[in-house]
C-alpha cells in the first residue's frame, strides 16, 4: 500500500506550476522549428513555395508521430504512472532536441528527428491532464489547467526573445541543442520532488469522496458519447487555428510582411503574451460562470474576425494589435479545454482518454494545421491566402463550441 500523501490547499497548487515549467519546455522544443524556418530557407536556399512544400512536411512530421505515441502509449503510461512517465517524456524529447545539433544536416534527417520529437512527446499532456483530475475537484480544474496551460503561452511569448537571438548568434542547430539540455536539466528534478505520486489521503479542500467513488464504479464507455467525439472536431479545429498561426506566423511575418528575421523577437512575443492575459481571465470566468463550451465559441467567433482583418494589413503595429487579439480570445478554448474533456471522461480512463482526444486533436488539427496552409502557399505563392484558412477553421470552431454548450452540464 502507498504511503498516505497528505497536501494542504497552498502546496497542491504547487503542482501545476511544477507542470507549466514542463510544458513551457515542450513546447520550446516542439515548437523551435517554426521560428528556425526563415533560416533553414537560407541555409538550404529554398523558394517561397519551396518554404511551403517542405516546411509542411518538417511540421506535419511532428504531429503524425505526436499524435500516434498519444493514442496508442497513454494507456500503458497511465498504467506506469502519471508522474513516472511524465518523467520519462520530458527525458525522450529533450534528447531528441539535442541530437538535432550533430544529426540536422539534411531535409531527411530533420523529417526523422521530429518524427522521434512527436513519439517522445506524446503522453506528456495526457498524463498532466491525469495529474490534475486526481488532485483538484470539478469546479477547481479550469484554473488548474490553465495554470499548466498557461506553460505554453509563456513558452510562445519568451520564445522569439530567445531562439531567434541564440539563432542568430549561434545557429538554430546548436540552438536546439542548447534547449535540449537546459529544459531537461530545469524540469525532472522539479517534477521530481514536487509532484507527487497520486493522492491517496488528502486534506478536505479536496472532494476524495467524489473521487474514490468514480474510481471504484464502472467505465462508462466513453467512446459511444457523442458529447467526447464532437469536443474531439472542436479540438481538432482549435489545435488547426492554433498550431497554424504558430507554425507558420513567423515565415508569414517574414515573408510575406517583410519583417526581417532578426526583427521578429518583439512582435511574436508581444502577440503570444497576450494569450497568457487570457488564459488567466478566460479560466477564473470558466470556474465562476460554469459556461466553458460558450465561453470557447464565443472566443472563436471573435478570434477568426481579428485573423481576417490582420490578414489585410501590412503595417507592424496593426499586425501585432489584431493577432494579439485573436491569440487572448482563442484562449477562452485553451483555458477550458481539459475541463471540459475531464467533465466527459471517468476518472480511471482519464489519461487514455486524453490520449485519444489529444491524439485525434493532434492527428487531425495539428497535422491540419501545418499541412493546409503549407499546401496552399505551396499552390499559389501566397502567404495570405494561406492565413485565412485559420479565419475558416475558427468559425467552424465556434459552431462546435455552440452546439456543445447544449449538451454538457457542470
Amino acid at each position: 500500500m502507498p504511503t498516505p500523501i497528505t497536501l494542504n490547499s497552498k502546496t497542491r497548487w504547487q503542482i501545476p506550476a511544477v507542470l507549466a515549467v514542463t510544458v513551457l519546455v515542450n513546447y520550446l522544443d516542439r515548437n523551435n522549428l517554426s521560428l528556425a524556418i526563415p533560416r533553414l530557407a537560407q541555409d538550404f536556399n529554398w523558394s517561397d513555395r519551396e518554404v511551403g512544400s517542405k516546411g509542411e512536411l518538417l511540421l506535419a512530421a511532428f504531429f503524425l508521430s505526436y499524435a500516434l505515441s498519444n493514442m496508442l502509449l497513454s494507456p500503458l503510461a497511465e498504467r506506469f504512472g502519471a508522474k513516472r512517465s511524465v518523467i520519462a517524456a520530458i527525458a525522450a524529447f529533450s534528447l531528441v532536441t539535442i541530437l538535432s545539433a550533430p544529426f540536422g544536416y539534411s531535409f531527411t534527417a530533420l523529417i526523422v528527428l521530429r518524427l522521434l520529437l512527436g513519439l517522445g512527446e506524446g503522453v506528456h499532456i495526457p498524463m498532466l491532464s491525469a495529474i490534475i483530475s486526481q488532485w483538484f475537484s470539478s469546479g477547481e480544474r479550469s484554473r488548474a489547467n490553465a495554470i499548466w496551460g498557461s506553460g505554453i503561452l509563456l513558452s510562445t511569448a519568451i520564445a522569439p526573445l530567445i531562439v531567434v537571438p541564440l539563432i542568430q548568434v549561434w545557429g538554430w542547430r546548436f540552438t536546439f541543442a542548447v534547449l535540449g539540455v537546459a529544459g531537461m536539466l530545469l524540469s525532472i528534478p522539479l517534477v521530481y520532488f514536487l509532484v507527487p505520486d497520486e493522492p491517496s489521503s488528502v486534506q478536505s479542500d479536496v472532494d476524495t469522496t467524489a473521487y474514490d467513488q468514480r474510481q471504484q464504479r464502472p467505465s462508462v464507455q466513453y467512446r459511444r458519447d457523442h458529447r467526447f467525439w464532437l469536443a474531439v472536431v472542436g479540438g481538432s479545429l482549435n489545435a488547426f487555428c492554433a498550431f497554424g498561426v504558430l507554425n507558420w506566423l513567423p515565415t508569414y511575418f517574414n515573408r510575406a510582411k517583410a519583417i526581417d528575421f532578426a526583427q521578429l523577437g518583439w512582435p511574436l512575443a508581444l502577440i503570444f503574451s497576450a494569450g497568457i492575459a487570457g488564459i488567466a481571465l478566460m479560466a477564473y470566468l470558466g470556474d465562476k460562470l460554469q459556461q466553458r463550451t460558450k465561453l470557447a465559441g464565443v472566443g472563436f467567433l471573435i478570434a477568426g474576425g481579428m485573423v481576417y482583418i490582420a490578414s489585410t494589413t501590412n503595417r507592424v503595429e496593426l499586425l501585432v494589435l489584431f493577432f494579439a487579439a485573436a491569440v487572448f480570445c482563442q484562449s477562452a478554448y485553451a483555458a477550458q479545454e481539459y475541463a471540459i474533456i475531464q467533465r466527459i471522461l471517468p476518472a480511471n480512463q482519464m489519461g487514455a482518454g486524453t490520449g485519444l482526444y489529444n491524439g485525434l486533436s493532434m492527428l487531425l488539427g495539428g497535422v491540419g494545421g501545418s499541412l493546409i496552409p503549407g499546401s496552399i502557399v505551396a499552390a499559389t505563392g501566397s502567404f495570405d491566402v494561406a492565413i485565412l484558412s485559420i479565419v475558416v477553421g475558427a468559425w467552424l470552431a465556434s459552431i462546435v463550441m455552440f452546439v456543445l454548450s447544449r449538451m454538457i452540464r457542470y
